[in-house]
């Protein structure tokens, strides 16, 4: 039931980009030129969706923390609230690619189905960097994990200290 959920909350967001013509990287270009502003050129059609958005989803949220969840045990909501590095750099990132292209993730995907090639190019794109960004922390921790004698767990050895929800342990004794 959770993808049938997932699904249906994929598929009102994915038509409501296209009803909006947000789908169309044209449209939010000309959002994001604010230089069109003086000569008329500037579009503030998307600044009028995100704002429907926002107000939508701020009563949906309130709405939601009160109650608990229907398809799950309970609810999982973020509580990370600083902002860190990495959090900025995403951002920026993020903003480089979406005023470059005209396109985010969410409009991106709902895009695939005009098989537009640079479309496709982009999600292509998209996906290699979200990969990127899973492989990244992993390849540091194993080079972390070579310099202070990491190893697998094995299963009953009272000289091991496993860490954490890691699957991997630290020997205490310094030896292999």
């Amino acid at each position: 039931m959770p993808i049938f959920a997932s699904f249906v909350c994929g598929l009102v967001f994915g038509c409501g980009l296209t009803v909006s013509s947000m789908i169309q990287p044209a449209k939010v270009l000309g959002f994001l030129d604010i230089f069109g502003i003086r000569s008329g050129a500037w579009d503030p059609s998307l600044g009028v969706v995100m704002a429907a958005g926002l107000a939508v989803a701020s009563i949906g949220y309130a709405l939601v923390r009160r109650r608990s969840p229907l398809f799950e045990k309970k609810g999982l909501w973020p509580t990370k609230k600083d902002i860190d590095q990495s959090l900025l750099f995403g951002a920026l990132l993020f903003g480089i690619g979406w005023g470059l292209v005209g396109l985010c993730p969410g409009p991106a995907v709902a895009n695939l189905a005009t098989l537009s090639l640079p479309v496709i190019i982009f999600v292509i794109a998209m996906a290699l960097g979200m990969l990127a960004h899973d492989l990244w922390p992993a390849r540091a921790a194993v080079r972390a994990a070579d310099d202070i004698n990491i190893l697998k767990c094995p299963p009953s050895n009272t000289s091991i200290t496993p860490l954490p929800n890691s699957g991997i342990c630290y020997d205490d004794r310094k030896t292999f």
